[in-house]
């Protein structure tokens, strides 16, 4: 197999190399090496531009790929076009930390985001009156928290908000997200889910809490990118187990 590269240049498969149909997704590129190399059976290197590295392996004797997306709507949303436009994926998982906001929610726990209201503008595109939902794929959700269930992993299931900021110059938009009943603040939920809607295939957010914005609890850094095995293996489990 020759080399495929995507018309943006960011995606260009090493010679060989393939993409599978399911794709989980962190943010950190170092995060998807650690999946790959702790979690796939024979891992192989399929991306390395901008060193967004990205693994194609199996796991539970299915083939599972593994990429980091860079962090925010924006970067996430161009290698999830991408990798279902012109690579084939047709179900992306990001894997990935949250901020919480509940007092039901805590550090570590996993949370599956059934739904991402957001301060984006990026449903606006689409051009549907009103205001558009971004929306998991119940088959992915219904294969999480089974595998969630059958591990004894106590699992936050609802809405999540979407920010473009991680830094908000409102103060109070914290108060607000919470008083909705919102699960957890991130960056890219939203995006994804409008991407696959988009694009009629499947998507699902899944996210470790790393902190708690309330609260103060927080992981360090390296804890935030070795330590999240239960949402990891949620994730696979969810992905060696969709009907694709």
């Amino acid at each position: 197999m020759s080399m495929i590269s995507s018309p943006s240049a960011c995606i260009e498969l090493k010679e060989g190399t393939h993409i599978a149909k399911v794709v989980l997704m962190p943010g950190d590129p170092l995060r998807a090496k650690y999946i790959a190399e702790h979690y796939l059976e024979n891992p192989v290197l399929f991306n390395d531009v901008r060193n967004m590295l990205g693994y194609t392996g199996t796991y539970e004797g299915k083939e599972i790929s593994v990429m980091g997306s860079g962090m925010g709507m924006p970067s996430f949303t161009l290698y999830a076009y991408e990798l279902f436009t012109f690579f084939g994926v047709e179900a992306i998982i990001r894997v990935g930390s949250a901020g919480g906001l509940l007092e039901t929610v805590h550090v570590k726990d996993v949370v599956l985001a059934m739904s991402a209201s957001t301060n984006s503008a990026m449903a606006t595109s689409y051009n549907l009156p009103g205001v558009l939902a971004p929306t998991a794929d119940y088959g992915l959700l219904k294969e999480a928290v089974k595998a969630a269930d059958e591990m004894g992993v106590h699992t936050a299931i609802g809405s999540v908000y979407t920010s473009d900021y991680f830094y908000h110059p409102d103060k109070e938009v914290n108060v607000k997200a919470k008083s909705l009943g919102l699960l957890a603040v991130e960056m890219e939920a939203a995006g994804l889910y409008l991407t696959a809607m988009a694009a009629h295939k499947k998507a699902l957010a899944i996210f470790t809490i790393s902190d708690h914005i309330f609260t103060g609890e927080a992981l360090s850094a390296a804890e935030r990118q070795d330590s999240f095995h239960e949402m990891m293996e949620i994730a696979l489990k969810t992905a060696a187990r969709a009907e694709i």
